[in-house]
């Protein structure tokens, strides 16, 4: 399915893209994930597992569990903290 995905602040800055649309085998926002990952550097270590990342599914914060659907918009960010 194509999807639509954004990437967010440092992710962003580390990617040098403000987002693509892709084609995906997979059915999650994790398995989106693995398969970003899977695309090596940079991809690999700002997505890493055990990196602190956020994700979007259509606007509504999600988990990885989240069931992606055909033109869905993805967003990855890191965690915002401030003061």
């Amino acid at each position: 399915m194509k999807v639509r995905v954004r990437y967010f602040a440092s992710i962003r800055e580390a990617l040098g893209q403000g987002g693509e649309e892709l084609q995906t085998r997979t059915g999650t926002l994790g398995g989106l994930r693995d398969e970003l990952i899977a695309r090596g550097a940079p991809y690999a270590s700002v997505l890493a597992r055990g990196r602190a990342v956020r994700m979007a599914l259509d606007q509504d914060m999600s988990d990885e569990s989240a069931a992606l659907r055909e033109g869905c918009e993805v967003a990855f960010f890191p965690p915002v903290t401030g003061g």
